[in-house]
């Protein structure tokens, strides 16, 4: 029995060029275009989606959900990072005002995370916490989670065992949709990273 588990971050938002992590920015014009255009190129018979609360992927989500009829759940374990004090910051205004510390993160956001931030082992306990649930309770389904690229960031690292300290490695872009199918046999787990890209 094969799980069928599609990742879909969520297209641009009004504030695309900053650390938005929890901050509840919306999707623009160009967004909601580069999600239907991401779903219109890789169309697929989901039983169930997924989706972080925020609204840059709860509302596309229900708009897909009311589209096809398919059932929407919201998880706020898919939700983003939390990234504190840098919240609603972008590159450019940290390199002015913190570059050391920014520097460091690039180089190891584990060791080195933002402050006053969610830590990114916290933040990888519950994404994992939400991965193995949803494959629980939907097993053999197709579903698909609209969700961050951090969070699918740790996903990839999971399946890949890459070390999360170098998870800014993996480039998720904007409407960017992955695929993952997960083969049950008796009691182990065979993990497949179907995209190339990955």
């Amino acid at each position: 029995m094969t799980t069928f588990i599609d990742l879909l971050r969520h297209g641009e938002t009004e504030n695309s060029h900053r650390y938005c992590g929890s901050t509840n920015h919306p999707l623009t014009q160009l967004g909601w275009t580069q999600m239907w255009n991401t779903i219109e190129k890789k169309p697929q018979q989901w039983q169930q989606i997924i989706t972080s609360p925020l609204a840059r992927c709860a509302d596309f989500a229900q708009a897909l959900g009311q589209q096809y009829a398919i059932p929407v759940k919201q998880d706020a374990l898919i939700q983003e990072i939390h990234f504190g004090d840098w919240e609603d910051q972008s590159a450019v205004q940290l390199m002015e005002t913190d570059p050391d510390t920014l520097s460091r993160f690039w180089y190891n956001p584990l060791n080195y995370p933002p402050p006053n931030s969610e830590h990114l082992l916290d933040f990888e306990t519950r994404v994992l916490s939400a991965w193995s649930a949803i494959q629980q309770q939907f097993s053999g389904q197709k579903i698909l989670l609209i969700t961050h690229s951090g969070v699918i960031r740790i996903i990839i690292c999971h399946i890949q065992q890459h070390p999360i300290e170098r998870l800014l490695e993996f480039e998720v872009n904007h409407a960017e949709m992955k695929h993952v199918s997960i083969e049950l046999k008796e009691y182990s787990q065979t993990k497949i990273l179907s995209d190339s890209q990955v």
